[in-house]
């Protein structure tokens, strides 16, 4: 596969989303995306508005997440923070299932979960967050079959936060082909968790991934550069 190089910003979140991540950092980011392009940035909730007064008029749109990490916050809360995500100046959201409920079995909390907070984003896109670690392969294409069928914008993998000794717990090749391949053209999907370099992202992109979420964003586009 062959990418220019803003052919392929075009297709980054260039993501800070660590405990520790201070405004300083916030404001680089942003500067970031506007030098190079991005997609998005994406952020925690405390920092949209920061991002908002730098990136208004830029084409970078500003990403947070809601029920970030782990998905354990009640429906209620979730779409609290997703309105507030909207208000501070958020345009797209980035939501984590509650995991806790698909493994349980409670597919109808998620599905319900789901539509709920697409319909309170309106015209806003939603990125359903799967967190694959902790899914099996029948989970995972049910969760894809909500977010088809209420109407989400992408499916993405993983929150790159999940503890699993055993498992990736980031983006692999085979979740984002299961997603595509359940997906179909409809929905985005996004790759997001240990894409640290280029041929990583080359591979996930060349498995149906149209957008990559990943805090190395610049290195990637700088190795893409690189002469043979």
């Amino acid at each position: 596969m062959t990418l220019k190089s803003h052919e392929l910003a075009a297709l980054i979140d260039h993501t800070v989303l660590k405990a520790e991540t201070t405004a300083r950092q916030i404001e680089q980011l942003c500067q970031e995306a506007i030098e190079h392009g991005f997609a998005a940035v994406c952020v925690n909730p405390i920092f949209v508005s920061r991002a908002t007064g730098i990136l208004r008029g830029k084409t970078s749109k500003i990403a947070t997440v809601v029920g970030f990490p782990l998905g354990a916050n009640s429906l209620r809360t979730k779409l609290y923070e997703t309105e507030q995500a909207i208000t501070d100046g958020a345009t797209e959201i980035d939501m984590v299932i509650a995991i806790g409920e698909m493994l349980s079995g409670n597919e109808a909390y998620v599905r319900d979960e789901i539509q709920q907070i697409v319909k309170c984003a309106g015209q806003i896109p939603v990125k359903v967050i799967l967190e694959n670690a902790y899914l099996s392969q029948a989970q995972k294409i049910r969760v894809c079959e909500f977010s088809r069928d209420v109407r989400a914008a992408f499916v993405k993998t993983s929150t790159g936060f999940a503890v699993s000794s055993s498992i990736p717990i980031g983006a692999t090749v085979e979740d984002v082909a299961l997603m595509r391949k359940t997906v179909g053209a409809g929905l985005g999907v996004k790759a997001s968790g240990g894409v640290r370099n280029l041929a990583t992202a080359l591979q996930m992109i060349e498995a149906g991934a149209n957008r990559i979420g990943t805090s190395s964003g610049v290195a990637i586009l700088k190795e893409l550069k690189q002469p043979v």
